[in-house]
């Protein structure tokens, strides 16, 4: 049986609602922005330089934003700089993956003020939950802040945690499909809970505090205990009509031997791991005091060669259909790692994929490691006070 097509839901909208999202525009390009004058707000937004005079007049009285100096250079008395207030809110932000759990502290500006951080593979929720509770009021307490103004609790976990096939996996991490995670983080600090896709998280971290800034659209390769994508369109996140864009690690590929496999098994840490382990070392060693040794170099360099030649059909499909301004590759692999797999990538798309119209640049994003977790603590601040794409639609009200 064939669905019917999901009905379009533009329309017109009421004054509070559209006056809500003139305060989160004016709030978000602020943010994004560094600074800006209300002139610079009205050029921007649209707004008029009156509304813009009301909005901010807001924003100020609610503490949200502050003036930072003015603007000098021009005649006349120079226009006052607007600035967020990074200690008006915070977040936490927490990552759950197959090989580790990351804990973050941040506020409105969206800097890390705390952070925990656990290597564990394939942890159970319970492990997890005993991790956060051990750890929260210590990243309060570090952070220095008023525990009343954390705003809510953003999560970032892989899609299918508990079911996707990797290595090593017990058969009791099946348990994560079934999780409450509302429940999971509950306490000791009572909050809202958020979950989002870890490399979506990722993506819209670098949206909103990265190279996101100067990059409409573009697509993010998050290499973590397995392989993400995320998609990013005229600055929006692109989600797909079931939430599963950007699934890039589940593309086939060759195998080395002759057959075909999924490439987030060799394109991702937990591919890494294989040779490393072999060889005696572990992901750990990459960071640590074994980092410079000259057989794990060669050894991760022999992986981003491979990684080259799993990504570059990929990239090359990424180009053709979307369009991107730029490919941007993050995750727990270091930097170094990451700009070699970039540059290499970029000249192998730019030797053979000339036949293609546009070729985006692939580079590090600017949130390295902790850019799931950090994309998960602002999703609160989105949730609560940053624009959303469906702000002037109306809810599609379904008729007999």
């Amino acid at each position: 049986m064939v669905s019917a097509p999901e009905p379009i839901r533009l329309s017109g909208t009421n004054l509070a609602r559209a006056a809500d999202h003139n305060q989160r525009i004016t709030l978000h390009a602020i943010r994004v922005s560094g600074s800006l004058t209300r002139i610079d707000l009205a050029n921007i937004t649209g707004l008029t330089p009156p509304a813009i005079a009301n909005i901010t007049r807001r924003l100020l009285n609610e503490g949200l934003i502050e003036e930072a100096g003015r603007r000098r250079g021009g005649r006349g008395q120079p226009p006052a700089k607007l600035v967020v207030k990074p200690a008006a809110c915070y977040a936490i932000g927490i990552n759950v993956d197959r090989d580790h759990v990351t804990i973050v502290l941040v506020d409105f500006a969206g800097q890390t003020l705390a952070r925990a951080s656990h290597d564990v593979d394939f942890a159970l929720p319970a492990d997890v939950a005993a991790f956060y509770g051990a750890q929260i009021g210590t990243l309060i307490a570090d952070a220095g802040i008023d525990a009343d103004r954390i705003v809510g609790i953003g999560v970032a976990r892989p899609d299918d945690l508990g079911t996707v096939d990797l290595p090593g996996r017990p058969a009791s991490y099946a348990e994560w499909e079934s999780v409450d995670m509302a429940a999971l983080f509950a306490e000791p600090v009572v909050l809202p809970v958020f979950v989002e896709n870890d490399a979506a998280a990722a993506a819209m971290g670098e949206q909103q505090l990265g190279h996101g800034q100067h990059h409409a659209s573009f697509f993010y390769i998050l290499i973590s205990s397995a392989l993400g994508g995320g998609l990013v369109l005229d600055g929006a996140y692109f989600r797909g009509a079931s939430g599963r864009s950007g699934e890039i690690g589940f593309l086939l590929g060759s195998d080395g031997r002759g057959g075909r496999a999924q490439i987030q098994h060799s394109v991702s840490l937990s591919g890494l791991s294989h040779p490393l382990r072999a060889a005696g070392f572990t992901i750990a060693d990459m960071l640590g005091d074994r980092a410079e040794d000259p057989t794990l170099i060669a050894i991760v360099d022999r992986w981003i060669d491979e990684a080259v030649d799993r990504l570059v059909e990929p990239l090359v499909a990424i180009n053709c259909l979307i369009n991107p301004a730029a490919v941007f590759i993050g995750g727990r692999l270091p930097g170094a790692h990451v700009d070699a797999l970039a540059r290499r990538l970029t000249a192998r798309l730019t030797a053979e994929a000339d036949n293609i119209p546009a070729l985006a640049p692939v580079r590090r994003a600017m949130l390295a490691e902790d850019a799931p977790a950090v994309g998960a603590a602002i999703l609160p601040f989105s949730h609560f006070l940053l624009p959303r794409t469906n702000a002037l639609w109306k809810a599609v009200v379904e008729s007999d």
